[in-house]
């Protein structure tokens, strides 16, 4: 039996690294996954080669989120699990990011985030059940002067994962938030000097000595998603090597 089996699940930024690895993982342990992106011919092929469905979703629009809940609701009658993963990073301090920069980040990592966990509270309500799993960051634990915009949306996350888990706790429905330090995604080779082969300060600051792989924070996932943590709400899951001990 999966730790999985019967429940739905909804992970957004399943295209590629970490939500592809969390749909691979999920329909693995026997559930039913849809995965939400804007990068359509990589999540349909994530999709068929998971046997997940695909959908398209731009996670600022409200209006979209709507739809995207309404359509799986639809399909499969409820929704266990919301991995709230779609994100994007902008490298740019405090006197070099603009406005419109800002603004962006902050829409899709911190607004999207909103709107993902408004939408499936509904239905979650109605079941008076559901885990909902907010991907923060280690930025979202500490300062970072690499990306004012990116840090400030994952410490929203964080405190917005308190917020709703307090007040959805009375209705059965979880809400934990995770907090990744250097894994190899996409997202990695946007740090600077990672691909221009100057990997080895990085690694300096990670007591493990190495970057994660995307399953590994998937498998974390997993535990938040299940009734394996049927006690954990509100709670950050730091998964970084040991970069914040």
């Amino acid at each position: 039996m999966g730790r999985l089996d019967g429940k739905i699940a909804l992970i957004t930024g399943g295209a590629r690294g970490q939500g592809a690895a969390e749909g691979t993982l999920f329909a693995a342990e026997g559930a039913t996954v849809v995965l939400t992106d804007v990068l359509d011919e990589d999540g349909e092929r994530t999709a068929s080669a998971i046997d997940a469905r695909y959908l398209h979703h731009d996670v600022t629009s409200e209006a979209r989120w709507r739809a995207v809940v309404y359509e799986v609701v639809g399909w499969f009658g409820r929704v266990d699990v919301l991995i709230n993963n779609a994100g994007i990073y902008h490298a740019a301090g405090l006197m070099a990011a603009t406005e419109a920069d800002y603004r962006r980040v902050i829409d899709i990592n911190q607004v999207g985030v909103f709107l993902g966990m408004q939408a499936v509270a509904r239905p979650m309500i109605e079941q008076r059940s559901g885990s909902i799993v907010n991907i923060s960051s280690i930025a979202g634990l500490r300062g970072g002067g690499g990306s004012i915009a990116y840090t400030a949306s994952k410490w929203a996350v964080r405190g917005m994962t308190k917020s709703a888990a307090v007040q959805l706790a009375p209705h059965g429905i979880r809400v934990n938030s995770i907090h990744p330090g250097l894994i190899e995604t996409a997202m990695l080779h946007q740090l600077p000097g990672i691909d221009a082969g100057h990997m080895e300060p990085w690694l300096a600051r990670i007591p493990m000595g190495r970057v994660a792989e995307a399953d590994e924070v998937a498998k974390l996932a997993l535990f938040l998603a299940s009734d394996d943590s049927s006690y954990s709400t509100g709670s950050e899951f730091v998964i970084d090597g040991g970069m914040t001990a």
